[in-house]
Formats: structure tokens, sequence, C-alpha cells
């Protein structure tokens, strides 16, 4: 059966307590993305929220990685957290042309994400959609959006992603409201339940079924246990990017790694 490509990571690769755990002692803190990027297959990028990244600091990190790795890249919160979404052009566009081009086929989808107090208005929403371009430099580019509001939890806004081909990424065991209807080609997770006392993160049996859920939305299908609001989607393999984020973080790389192994 025909599948998409399954890509799994964690979010950054700075963080001292992963030093030990995850990165060897002695290793160099300016060989860490390069360690990272052996041991899993993306990472997400949430420096490019806070503030823009020169295009020298894209440069290297295509070049510290290897051929078929790729980076998430998180949209910048000035296109995100504002009242009219509508007008927020001029920060998209200048993330745009910010250098992220420099990662050439290593960028991957953008994660556009929204405060939890951002509620779902179709109009605006679509205006906002309406500013996300299909490519940039040449490169395709692939759009997500994270919702974090329950007003977002219908059929509307599913339809509406569709109609744009923008991924609703699936927040997973998480406090955030779930939309896990596939609305793009492609499928981006983040699952945030990473638990001390666990020596992966997950006990076994729950890397298994998230394990099992990337497979199936890679064929195509719709996992069962997770919520969605919109009709099935058009069937087809998609590339799936998941991220194993927030919660017990000193234990994210675990989990990721031992996600891999599993759909490998």
């Amino acid at each position: 059966m025909a599948q998409g490509r399954i890509r799994i990571g964690i979010g950054g690769w700075t963080f001292e307590p992963w030093r030990g755990p995850f990165y060897p002692a002695g290793l160099p803190q300016r060989r860490e993305l390069e360690y990272a990027a052996s041991r899993l297959t993306s990472i997400e990028v949430n420096g490019t929220y806070y503030g823009s990244q020169k295009p020298e600091s894209f440069a290297k990190w295509h070049d510290e990685t290897p051929d078929d790795f790729v980076f998430a890249l998180k949209g910048p919160r000035f296109a995100t957290n504002r009242r009219v979404l509508a007008e927020a052009g001029p920060s998209v566009e200048k993330f745009l042309a910010s250098g992220i081009t420099e990662l050439k086929a290593k960028l991957g989808p953008i994660n556009w994400q929204f405060m939890a107090t951002k509620r779902f208005d179709a109009e605006d929403f679509a205006a906002f959609l309406k500013l996300l371009p299909p490519s940039a430099g040449g490169l395709r580019l692939r759009h997500a959006v994270e919702v974090r509001h329950p007003s977002f939890q219908c059929a509307e806004f599913v339809a509406l992603a569709r109609e744009h081909g923008v991924a609703v990424i699936t927040a997973g065991d998480a406090d955030f409201p779930q939309i896990a209807d596939p609305t793009a080609d492609f499928v981006y997770a983040r699952i945030m339940g990473t638990a001390e006392g666990e020596a992966l993160g997950y006990a076994p049996a729950e890397l298994d079924r998230w394990a099992a859920r990337a497979g199936t939305w890679a064929q195509g299908g719709v996992p069962e246990g997770l919520e969605t609001f919109g009709p099935a989607p058009a069937a087809g393999p998609r590339d799936v990017f998941l991220y194993v984020i927030a919660g017990h973080k000193v234990a994210n790389p675990a989990a990721a790694q031992a996600l891999i192994e599993r759909i490998n």
C-alpha cells in the first residue's frame, strides 16, 4: 500500500537537561544539532516564533544535518497574535523573506500557532489563510495552523482549512482542543504526554498506539480514537510530521527515538 513519509522529532535541540540523558557527556554544544539530527528525522524550531533568524543561521542548520532531514518552523507570533488576522500580511511576508529558503529541500511545514484565547471567526480566518502563499523562492510551502480554542472544533473550520490545503495540527495527550481531521496532503501532530517515571516518556502501549496512528495517516486514513469534526477526507497517502513536545521534556528525545524504531 502506498504511503507518505513519516518524520518524527522534538521541539528544538538546545535544552540543558538533555545533556547526559540524550547528548553524550563531552559533546560540544555546537555539535548538538548534528547529533540530534543523526537520531531523529525532523525538528520543530520554536525560535522563529519569537523573533527573526538570520539567513546564515538557516544555511548553517541546512549544512549540519543529513540530506533527508527536515525542519518545521513556527511562524512569527507577530502574524498570529493579533485581533485582526487579515492585517497580518506584512508579518507573513517579512518571515518568508527572512532566509527560510536557505533550508532548501530541508524546509518542512510552517506552524502558525494561535493563542488559546483566539476564537474562530470564519471571515477573518479565511482572510489569514489567503495570506499564506504556496511557494517562496522556488520552494513549495506547507502551511499548518495550531488553534487552541474550542470554537474551532466545527465542520466549518475543517472545511475552510481543507479548501486552502492547510493542515490543522493535531494536539495529542494535551489540554488543548483536539482536531484530528486531515485537511491537507500532509499531517502535523504534536503529542504532549511524556511522563516522569516512564523510561521512554510514554508507556510501550502508548508508543505503539502513536506509531500505528502515524502509519494510518501516512496511508491516507484517519486513526480511531481521535476527535474529528468534518467529513472523511479524500483518499491518498500523506506525509506525516509528528513532534514530541512539552510534557516531561527531558524524556522527549527518548520517546521520539522509540517511535522512529517502531515505524522503521
